[in-house]
């Protein structure tokens, strides 16, 4: 079968936050052990690349939990995102035809002339 829809991409994104999750772990652990064994004396440095790997690993995590929504979750979405277009559909109808009057009021008007600047024009 073919993928599609949400489930594919479901997938992939449940792979590349297992993915940064690794590297999250990978920048810990090597922070640590550069530390450990003196490779690195600097505890800026070390702090610094800790913090992005617990940073990087937290967005993950957090990446992860989103990536697979519970089904009743989808459905709730879907019907206030129906109820949203339905309304939002409305206001740029609306809009729409102010638009339009818009647009007529500057045909209509832009291009007449003022009788105050010529007035022997009108007669």
């Amino acid at each position: 079968m073919v993928c599609g829809g949400f489930t594919c991409s479901k997938n992939a994104l449940c792979s590349l936050n297992v993915v940064y999750m690794l590297v999250g772990l990978l920048l810990i652990v090597v922070a640590a052990w550069g530390k450990g064994f003196g490779i690195v004396s600097s505890i800026h440095i070390i702090g610094g690349v800790i913090a992005v790997g617990f940073f990087l690993l937290l967005i993950a995590i957090v990446g992860l939990i989103g990536a697979s929504p519970c089904l009743t979750c989808g459905e709730k979405m879907l019907q206030h995102s129906s109820e949203a277009l339905k309304i939002l559909g409305g206001v740029g109808l609306f809009f729409s035809f102010t638009e339009i009057l818009g647009v007529w009021l500057a045909m209509r008007y832009r291009n007449q002339k003022d009788p105050r600047a010529n007035p022997s024009a009108f007669l």
